[in-house]
């Protein structure tokens, strides 16, 4: 190795070190600075012209038809549509569309030749699929000229992944999406314990709290609920964070789902079997029906029936509801369990990890926080009228501007979840929404560490994603839950489905998609 490559090796460490302290003050309640004026992301802000004038533009009778999940519909979207009306002239017209249907119903709707839906919410992930197709209007310009935006306010993160696609941005961010881990502090402390850092750990806390009455009410809780089978995209979404931390280690850029060089998936090793173990033995400490109603890990967890959970940051804000939660000031968050093993993908072998093989490890454990979807954002039909476009364009911005979205992040009921700068940096509205300065210091916190780590696992952003992960993946994790399958059944199944996949769109135009996914040169 190079003196240079020496010096980078190095920085990159120092850098990792000091975003990591950074972060961790924060998750241990130590009070902040705020880097941002006082107020500064807490005043009305109006409707966003195109040219960039604060003027509300007017769109009297243009009509929007817009389709979103119906979990995000009644608390996300539904309250601002009467204030953008009244603001704008325009009219919004609002389908809600089930959360499992919502890819399909928006591929088949504008995929053919007359669309009905000017403008929708998706997850980000799915965008590839929708812009390489010309179904997206490009908002770069739109985006670059909309002060009320304050796109500089949406960390940098979230402006590359969720919102661009080849170095154009097709999305407007609505919410921040990766896994984190929750714990009930309480309960640690009082047994002495520290938050789990590897997934052993995390399955050894679940097994000692697992049968116990946790909330008070005289029945047997669990030691960990993670929702795996209400339907494919939670039992895909939430193995994925078990897996990722044994097979990426060396940065972002590494990735997980494939080989770089041959885009051979990287499912069939002992690093994917040991992560199917570790989902299957959760399964035996969580809630007693392995297919459960969805989101039901996240209720049961608020209710205070769950020592451990791993979801999205919906849990940390709605553990502050004095009307659903039995949690308040109880919940720990962190960033998710990793591994002191990594995957050799030259022998297919799991290695112990050490200084070259685990470069940016925490205490000898290898962490990798997975993206799960990214969150979720707003598109515009390029097929749309322009006036409508214009006018679908500025509901999407007028959600996301600080104005409604430091809010709205904060009512877990929403389903958006931070993915602003000022959000992180400005106590004000958590405080407003319930937590106290102590509370919102460890989840914010607990949100840093995972941002920041130069190991993030990025999801699948190549054309056919929802067939690998969902399809595919999915199917497969639930029959190996439901103990249909035994283990090998379920690599040789994924890989062999994931290679048809591949061989079928083409693999040198996929292998180039993932690479560029991850920021690498075709």
């Amino acid at each position: 190795m190079s003196n240079w490559q020496n010096f980078c090796s190095l920085w990159e460490r120092v850098r990792y070190g000091l975003i990591f302290l950074t972060a961790l003050w924060f998750s241990l309640g130590i009070p902040g600075c705020s880097f941002l004026p006082p107020n500064s992301q807490t005043s009305s802000l109006p409707v966003q012209t195109q040219s960039g004038s604060s003027t509300p533009q007017r769109f009297d009778g243009i009509t929007i038809n817009f389709a979103s999940q119906a979990d995000l519909s009644p608390t996300g979207i539904e309250p601002h549509i009467s204030k953008f009306e009244a603001q704008t002239g325009a009219k919004v017209n609002l389908t809600r569309v089930s959360n499992r249907d919502v890819y399909k119903t928006l591929w088949k709707d504008w995929s053919s030749g007359a669309s009905k839906y000017d403008a929708a919410t998706l997850i980000s992930q799915w965008m590839a699929d929708f812009a390489k197709a010309g179904y997206l209007e490009d908002l770069t310009q739109r985006v670059q000229t909309d002060t009320a935006l304050q796109w500089q306010d949406v960390a940098p993160f979230f402006q590359k992944f969720n919102a661009t696609y080849q170095g154009r941005i097709y999305a407007m961010p609505l919410d921040g999406d990766f896994h984190m881990a929750y714990f009930r502090q309480d309960l640690l402390e009082q047994a002495k314990l520290e938050p789990p850092a590897t997934w052993e750990e995390y399955l050894a806390i679940a097994k000692r709290f697992h049968g116990k009455d946790l909330n008070g009410d005289g029945q047997p809780d669990y030691g960990s609920c993670i929702d795996r089978t209400w339907d494919r995209q939670n039992a895909a979404s939430f193995f994925w964070s078990i897996v990722s931390p044994f097979v990426q280690s060396q940065g972002t850029t590494q990735g997980t789902f494939f080989d770089l060089e041959t885009m051979k998936p990287l499912v069939n090793n002992q690093a994917f079997a040991r992560a199917l173990d570790i989902f299957k033995q959760e399964r035996d400490y969580g809630s007693p029906k392995v297919t459960t109603p969805r989101n039901l890990a996240k209720e049961l967890f608020i209710r205070g029936r769950c020592a451990l959970s791993v979801y999205w940051g919906d849990i940390g804000t709605m553990a502050i509801s004095p009307a659903i939660s039995k949690v308040i000031d109880k919940v720990g968050a962190t960033i998710t369990p990793g591994t002191t093993q990594i995957l050799d993908r030259k022998t297919g072998k799991l290695v112990t990890c050490d200084k070259f093989t685990c470069p940016y490890s925490i205490q000898g454990v290898n962490h990798a926080p997975y993206a799960a979807s990214g969150g979720w954002v707003g598109l515009v039909n390029a097929k749309a009228n322009s006036k409508v476009k214009d006018a679908a364009y500025s509901f999407l911005s007028f959600i996301s501007q600080p104005a409604q979205s430091n809010i709205d992040v904060t009512i877990g009921e929403t389903g958006f979840n931070p993915y602003r700068i000022s959000q992180f940096n400005n106590q004000e509205a958590w405080i407003k929404a319930g937590m106290t300065s102590g509370a919102a210091d460890k989840y914010l916190g607990g949100i840093s560490v995972s941002l920041n780590n130069p190991n993030m696992v990025l999801d699948l952003r190549i054309p056919q994603n929802y067939r690998y992960q969902i399809e595919v993946l999915g199917s497969v994790v639930i029959d190996f839950l439901t103990d249909k399958i035994t283990r090998e059944e379920a690599m040789q199944r994924i890989e062999k489905g994931w290679e048809q996949i591949t061989n079928e769109v083409g693999r040198e135009s996929q292998r180039a998609a993932y690479r560029a996914s991850l920021g690498l040169t075709p």
